[in-house]
This record gives C-alpha cells, sequence and structure tokens, in this order.
C-alpha cells in the first residue's frame, strides 16, 4: 500500500503515543508499505513548535528518514487540486495533505473524522 500519513498519526507516531491506533501502526511499521510525509505537515509542525503549542523530539526529521519514510514536496497540482475540495474541513494543512492523496493516489492514515467525507481513500481508527 502507498499511503500518506496526517500530522496528528505522525506525531503520536513519532513519541511512540498510545492514542495512535494499533491498526495504524501496524500499517506504518509494515515495510511492504510505502509511507509518505508531506511537505505540510512538517510545515504544520514547524509552525506550531514555533509559537510553543507543540513539542517535537530533536532531529525528528533523521528519525523519519531513517525510519524510511518518503518525503512528499507539494507540487503546483497539489496546491490546485485544493480548490476542487468542498469545504467539509477548514483546516488548510489538511485540505492540501487531502489534495495531495487525491493526485498522487495514497490512502491517508487519519484519526481526522472530517478527512473521510471526501473522495479520497483512508483508513481511520
Amino acid at each position: 500500500m502507498n499511503c500518506i500519513i496526517d500530522t496528528r498519526v505522525l506525531l503520536w507516531w513519532l513519541s511512540d503515543d498510545p492514542l495512535l491506533p494499533g491498526n495504524l501502526r501496524k500499517i506504518i511499521e509494515n515495510t511492504d508499505n510505502i509511507c509518505f510525509i508531506s511537505a505540510v505537515s512538517i510545515w504544520e509542525i514547524s509552525i506550531k513548535s514555533s509559537i510553543v503549542k507543540l513539542e517535537i523530539p530533536g532531529k525528528y526529521l533523521d528519525i523519519l528518514r531513517d525510519q524510511g519514510f518518503h518525503d512528499l514536496p507539494i507540487y503546483l497540482e497539489h496546491a490546485d487540486n485544493v480548490a476542487k475540495l468542498p469545504f467539509h474541513h477548514r483546516d488548510p494543512f489538511d485540505r492540501l495533505i487531502i489534495a495531495q492523496a487525491m493526485v498522487e493516489e495514497l490512502t491517508i492514515l487519519t484519526t481526522d473524522e472530517v478527512i473521510p467525507l471526501y473522495k479520497v481513500k483512508t483508513l481511520t481508527k
């Protein structure tokens, strides 16, 4: 499976938080799956950590790379696809991750209850 991990799931993964649902943890741990981390998530984490709303482990990018995650940059087509989305979700970060998943045909690993309202493949808790 090719998947993209939303920001909340990514943070739970990084901190080994028990709130991360077991089924999502198994998908991430399965080396047969290709898991992408969006530049959008790193941008969101950076913004929130800079205003002290979030504490992140040092060198977390190295940790992600060492664990085999793949980078997903933001391409023009991703940004353009956001305009085509219905407004179920107001969070701009999540909307861009949804657009990326649609364009790249990725399954979103999420615990967000709104994301499955979009015509995108999701796996939730």
